[in-house]
């Protein structure tokens, strides 16, 4: 039998190391996956929902380093990856997407299915391109491959079904040689000009994010040495939490520690690695910010920086620590410890007698996972309240580590993250901490397909028939919460009748033990469905006057619409977090 396109492209995605490919077949595809199934390198993952594949190969693709793949047939097929891709855009996972396309006999013609791919997937990848014939398939198949592994993101190769099961023109198979990736050294001139300005400084924060992965321990010994309290993004807490004492928190609706306290007092803040989205949360104070980044688009693009530094954190932190002076005096440096300690204990109120206090408490729930989570164990966090109380009451470090939609946000991200996890290290703990809102949105469907696979993922249900998240956004907004209410739903039923583990938690002296029994549940996927206070609050370590201004106003509202009971129950339920 000929070799055809399909072939050269499957031959070319194993060389460049994809294993698995997440999907639904169908018509336009068809030939395409004819040609994969002949080949056992790479595992097609049948999924109920296009979208929550594209999660799940963007979750697998973070985990692993990728390339993973992940397909659409035709039209509806390829508009349903478009959020997952958007996912692997803003969070940098190499996801090659194979878009079923109509034949090009008809392109251009509004046949049924037919959709320009351009147009469709321009925001959501780093390159798209359209194989219109055989012979310019495989520079169309080796673009993708190439931008997705160098660039860190999605690129989507549209494929018409004659293109794909056409013979290949190629004289031989197709193959691929994976390009090694370079450190980006920073100039010394630019070295310089950071170490004197931290040589003039008193109070000096270090606020690091992602790109601190490789170089935590570099960004310890510098904080040592200059006495340097160091915050984190919601990213940057898997590395820099627990790798050295003067670890001070996060700011942000998140925050929590001296984070905060130490951006509006800090001479200057040196951001490593970091593109924290939320640009009011660091210009607060009168800081001279150096940034320092691998990805040159992120540089200044936050807050106006004196010093942008084009580098790998590692690269730099290993240049700048020898020219910088050792300092002595730490009273900035002890300080913010002792108002993180602070914080720390205030954040323990609700877990020290959480097994008395009913409904259950959700910072309550996420101490005891923290107490007995594996210490290389993975959580998936679902954006919204969910992502609060692991911030707050979970600790990353080591080989655990916490993941997320944190740069796109995206609702529903949890299950399906949890799932590629599962694909891209097997054997490892995976907790998925979904709200209701996320798991009744992608996560219900899908559970079929963990169940097909015995994928042993915890999902944790943070059950209290709201979104939450969005009712806290509408109170900062000064507004009545309207329109965020769920359906009072068994979870745990459905998930039993669809042939998983149900667990359902309602009474708080038996968690314990059913978090217990959930983690030690390896046959398949689990879904612990806890009833939690729907009134639980989170308040930020830094509560501007806008931000309490915007509250009483809510509060205001609520109360003359009929609401003064709910007002004053939440008011009692939270009056040490107020």
């Amino acid at each position: 039998m000929a070799r055809t396109v399909a072939d050269d492209l499957w031959n070319m995605l194993i060389d460049a190391g994809v294993r698995r490919c997440y999907g639904i077949v169908g018509d336009a595809l068809n030939p395409t996956i004819a040609a994969l199934s002949k080949r056992d390198e790479i595992e097609f993952v049948h999924v109920r929902h296009e979208e929550w594949g594209a999660f799940a190969a963007s979750a697998d693709a973070r985990l692993s380093g990728g390339p993973v793949a992940v397909c659409g047939t035709a039209g509806p097929g390829v508009t349903h990856l478009l959020n997952g891709l958007l996912d692997a855009k803003h969070e940098r996972s190499s996801v090659i997407a194979i878009a079923g396309d109509v034949e090009t006999s008809i392109i251009d013609t509004a046949a049924v299915e037919e959709i320009s791919p351009y147009d469709l997937f321009r925001p959501a990848s780093l390159y798209t391109g359209r194989a219109v014939n055989p012979t310019q398939a495989r520079a169309v198949f080796e673009q993708a491959v190439t931008i997705s592994l160098q660039q860190h993101g999605p690129t989507v190769i549209a494929l018409p079904g004659d293109v794909a099961s056409a013979d290949s023109p190629l004289d031989e198979p197709l193959s691929y040689t994976r390009p090694a990736e370079s450190t980006v050294v920073p100039a010394d001139s630019d070295v310089d000009a950071v170490a004197q300005l931290i040589n003039g400084a008193r109070k000096v924060l270090i606020f690091g994010g992602e790109g601190c992965r490789d170089a935590a321990d570099a960004v310890a010994a510098l904080s040592d040495r200059i006495k340097a309290p160091v915050g984190y993004s919601l990213k940057g807490k898997n590395w820099l939490e627990t790798i050295t004492p003067n670890a001070v928190g996060m700011t942000g609706l998140l925050g929590y520690g001296a984070c905060h306290h130490c951006i509006t007092e800090a001479e200057v803040i040196l951001m490593l690695g970091t593109d924290f989205p939320f640009p009011g949360f660091l210009d607060r104070g009168n800081a001279t910010i150096v940034q320092v980044d691998v990805d040159p688009s992120h540089l200044g693009r936050r807050v106006a920086v004196a010093q942008a530094v084009h580098a790998d954190v590692g690269a730099f932190v290993d240049k700048l620590t020898p020219r910088v002076t050792q300092k002595s005096d730490d009273d900035f440096l002890a300080k913010a410890t002792k108002i993180t300690a602070r914080w720390r204990k205030r954040l323990r109120h609700y877990v020290d007698d959480g097994e008395t206090r009913s409904p259950i408490r959700p910072e309550y729930l996420a101490a005891l996972l923290d107490e007995q989570l594996d210490d290389d164990a993975i959580v998936t966090v679902d954006t919204g309240t969910a992502v609060i109380w692991v911030a707050h009451q979970m600790t990353f470090g080591g080989q655990r580590q916490q993941i997320g939609s944190y740069s796109w946000a995206s609702m529903a991200d949890a299950s399906p993250y949890a799932f590629g996890a599962t694909k891209a290290l097997p054997g490892r703990q995976v907790v998925a901490m979904c709200g209701d809102g996320g798991f009744s949105m992608l996560g219900i469907s899908d559970l079929l397909t963990e169940v097909a696979h015995r994928s042993p993922v915890v999902h944790v249900v943070l059950n209290n028939s709201q979104l939450d998240f969005v009712n806290i956004e509408q109170q900062e907004a000064g507004l009545a919460p309207w329109g965020t209410d769920i359906p009072s739903t068994d979870y745990a039923a459905i998930a039993t009748a669809m042939g998983a583990k149900g667990i359902r938690a309602e009474d708080p002296a038996r968690l314990r033990d059913q978090v217990a029994e959930a983690l030690a549940h390896r046959g398949g996927p689990v879904v612990l469905d806890v009833l939690v206070d729907k009134y639980a609050l989170a308040i930020p370590s830094s509560l501007s006057p806008e931000m309490a201004k915007d509250f009483t106003l809510s509060v205001f509202t609520r109360i003359t619409h009929g609401e003064l009971g709910e007002v004053v129950h939440e008011g009692l339920d939270n009056v040490k977090l107020l």
